[in-house]
């Protein structure tokens, strides 16, 4: 009908806006007809096509989208002068379809509704509760890392490889769909991302691909971390999109599977950030609180803190600036310090 659909193209970006905008207004409609309606079968259909990819298709296609742009962008760069008009249109097409892809795909899961209303818990608790609920977490804890050191000294290293952490990840979440039934996961698309090292320096511990339902692993991560994480990255893949809350589901799927490692690391994960929540409120509690921890907890903590402190890079800031404002465009005002929201529920689900 049209014999140039590029410029209608160009132009949807500003409707597509709007109706993006409209529904943040109704997440009640956007967490019945798509997050628990349309997404579901999108995510599955995503996991059924590429899971069985041994590798990331997602990142091998970011890495030519890469190469094409670089590519296009210097073949056209006399175009941004004498012909500054269509080199616009050529672009915000290219936006407009990326725009409609991420939201459709994934994205609109930002804004259904919050987590602690659709489970039912209250969204605030006192210094109290935040310090019975901690104690429990250490008493768990200290339990757990009883069973798996032979003093309370050592830190715990997992006795599985990477990969076969992954194989294991989907357990948690049979376990944890007695309780949330929809939170079944099945098939999976779990993988080791190609990008790794550059993850590393960029501080990120793995990602969801948005276009292709991947979840991505760091798997330069210290092995400790990596069932908490992976839990993490598949909780993003059921439609959970804000960082908090896919802490908190990741951390109850490994807290709920029958592997003693896997709880350990979603008990210490909890706690952590308990213990970071009690330190922002009494400084001098929160060192009390830290001496009745088995020092081989503290030890695994600091595993992590020196991993990414080898790690950094002058850039690191940037791209967390970078991020920040990308979940405050997404519908977490407080940017990344939402990520406390999960004290929250952690607390009241307790």
């Amino acid at each position: 009908m049209f014999k140039n659909p590029k410029p209608y193209i160009a132009f949807s970006i500003v409707p597509l806006f709007l109706i993006v905008k409209l529904l943040k207004q109704f997440p009640e409609v956007v967490e019945t007809y798509y997050s628990l309606g349309i997404y579901p079968v999108i995510s599955s259909l995503f996991r059924f096509t590429l899971g069985w990819i041994p590798f990331s298709f997602g990142d091998v296609f970011y890495g030519f989208a890469i190469i094409y742009i670089i590519k296009w962008l210097v073949a056209n760069r006399r175009r941004i002068v004498k012909d500054t008009k269509y080199w616009l249109i050529e672009v915000f097409a290219a936006i407009s379809i990326i725009y409609l892809a991420f939201h459709i795909f994934w994205a609109m899961n930002y804004h259904r509704l919050p987590l602690h209303e659709s489970l039912g818990l209250e969204a605030d608790y006192s210094t109290e509760q935040l310090l019975s609920v901690t104690q429990m977490l250490i008493e768990k804890s200290n339990a757990l890392h009883g069973q798996l050191a032979k003093n309370d000294s050592l830190k715990i290293d997992l006795p599985y490889s990477k990969n076969n952490i992954l194989k294991m990840v989907p357990e948690g979440f049979e376990a944890l769909q007695k309780e949330f039934p929809h939170l079944e996961y099945h098939p999976k698309s779990l993988k080791k991302s190609l990008f790794s090292l550059p993850l590393t320096y960029m501080g990120f511990s793995g990602y969801l691909n948005p276009l292709t339902n991947e979840a991505q692993i760091n798997g330069l991560i210290v092995p400790y971390r990596f069932p908490v994480v992976a839990s993490h990255e598949v909780a993003h893949q059921l439609g959970y999109a804000k960082e908090n809350e896919a802490n908190f589901i990741g951390g109850l799927a490994a807290i709920n599977h029958k592997d003693t490692y896997f709880n350990y690391s979603g008990y210490t994960f909890l706690l952590k950030h308990c213990l970071l929540e009690i330190y922002k409120r009494d400084n001098k509690l929160y060192f009390e609180t830290l001496k009745t921890i088995n020092k081989g907890i503290l030890k695994n903590y600091q595993e992590v803190q020196d991993f990414w402190d080898n790690h950094q890079n002058p850039a690191e800031p940037l791209f967390k600036s970078t991020y920040n404002s990308y979940l405050i465009a997404n519908n977490q005002v407080d940017g990344m310090k939402s990520y406390s929201y999960v004290v929250a529920l952690i607390v009241n689900y307790f």
